[in-house]
């Protein structure tokens, strides 16, 4: 299958397309480098594994049923090679189970055929803002022994960093930005996702408890019941230990 020069057209960052159904890949390849993205396609999953390590692209749009490796097992070993490039998986199944598994590897979203390629190309663009930040300046969240360096990237317990997807880490700087604020599933999709869905509400549930097994007991995130989710505040220093303290 015919792809574009890697270096084509890569103002918003290269896209790797991992697609076998040629019509579907033409499609992707046309909006997406409309939007200004470049683009590379590729049609199975070891194809897939082989560009994802040489091209290093910006995103990756994986189809789940390919041949040579399925599209699960294309994330799964790019995640244990410490490869978290963002992944948004697409597929023709409407299967919560392969949905829920590939969020559970560390996919950033997820698309079931058939689906508007604008609406694909808004998701690409979605993550890639997630990954990127959104300014400059440096800014640090802290929460007991949990830091979230929201210039870098970069997550930390007790000093040692803590590897999160494009969308774990900014589902939970989303929270830790507004300490003790409940948000409802919807708003958590509007506000990090960039998107509604009636359906999604399953997507949230799975991404924090991916990054509550992530951060262990440091995680701030709490549950709260029949309404969403909140990063707990910070808690102050008793006065005991702040006199303890005082010379």
């Amino acid at each position: 299958m015919p792809s574009d020069p890697p270096a084509a057209s890569t103002q918003r960052g290269l896209v790797l397309v991992v697609e076998d159904e040629p019509a579907i890949a033409d499609v992707l390849r046309l909006n997406l480098r409309a939007a200004g993205y470049g683009v590379e396609v590729v049609g199975d999953g070891a194809e897939a594994l082989r560009a994802a390590r040489a091209l290093r692209p910006s995103a990756i749009v994986l189809d789940i049923g390919l041949p040579t490796l399925d599209g699960i097992e294309v994330c799964r070993r790019l995640r244990a090679d410490g490869d978290w490039t963002p992944v948004l998986f697409v597929t023709a199944r409407d299967d919560e189970v392969d949905r829920v598994l590939g969020l559970e590897l560390g996919a950033d979203d997820y698309l079931t055929k058939p689906f508007s390629p604008r609406e694909l190309v808004a998701r690409v663009g979605s993550v890639l803002r997630r990954t990127r930040g959104e300014g400059s300046a440096p800014s640090l969240l802290r929460h007991g022994t949990l830091t979230v360096d929201l210039s870098s990237h970069e997550v930390r317990v007790d000093g040692t960093e803590i590897a999160l997807t494009a969308t774990e880490f900014d589902l939970l700087a989303h929270l830790m930005r507004r300490p003790g604020i409940v948000f409802t599933r919807e708003q958590l999709l509007s506000d990090v996702w960039g998107y509604a869905s009636s359906a999604g509400g399953r997507t949230v549930d799975v991404h924090v408890a991916q990054v509550r097994a992530k951060l262990g007991d440091a995680s701030p995130i709490r549950t709260v019941r029949s309404v969403g989710y909140a990063a707990e505040r910070a808690t102050p220093p008793t006065s005991a230990a702040a006199s303890a303290g005082s010379p």
